[in-house]
């Protein structure tokens, strides 16, 4: 991987200058970036495989490349942003077990993959709520999910039974929150 980081910095100057060669602003999301990105990383690596830099067009979700757009290109408490030149809006989900179990019991998908299909239709589900920023919440919400003593279903229901009229209510909140442009403490 560092092979094929040399050999983008050496073409193009940095890695945000590749991604930016392949990114289409007019796009919904990041995806022509991200696999330009990728491939130029991969172009030079003799091993077919690498778990670090899966490719979205295969349907893998990309957790850990989207993460990493996330705190390049969002800018807050928790991500130090820098590549001004592409919207948070249009930014995925980085999907992991945990952000998917949260979604899940919020009703945000009902897919059974946590694949890029799942990350994307959580995506969308989110830009209904905040369409700036559609991965705001993502800290907070895999932190739930994260921890050993919070459990979703139970934070949002009875143990094994979700309430999703809480479901509705939190996600009426956060939307309102978005709408109100108010500070949070995961904006």
């Amino acid at each position: 991987m560092l092979l094929g980081i040399k050999s983008v910095i050496r073409q193009y100057g940095s890695l945000y200058d590749c991604f930016l060669s392949g990114f289409n602003s007019h796009q919904e999301n990041v995806f022509s970036g991200l696999c330009f990105l990728l491939n130029e990383l991969r172009a030079n690596l003799n091993c077919p495989k690498n778990s670090l830099l899966l490719l979205p067009e295969r349907g893998s979700a990309c957790k850990r490349l989207h993460l990493f757009l996330r705190w390049m290109v969002r800018s807050d408490n928790v991500d130090p942003g820098g590549w001004n030149r592409v919207n948070p809006s249009k930014l995925c989900i980085p999907l992991d077990t945990h952000m998917y179990r949260i979604c899940l019991v919020l009703g945000l998908t009902g897919r059974k993959n946590c694949d890029m299909k799942t990350s994307l239709e959580i995506t969308n589900a989110f830009r209904t709520i905040e369409p700036h920023d559609p991965v705001r919440y993502d800290f907070a919400l895999t932190r739930l999910g994260i921890r050993k003593d919070a459990r979703p279903d139970v934070f949002f229901g009875e143990k094994g039974h979700v309430d999703t009229t809480k479901c509705r209510h939190f996600l009426s909140f956060l939307q309102q929150q978005s709408h109100k442009g108010e500070k949070t403490c995961y904006k």
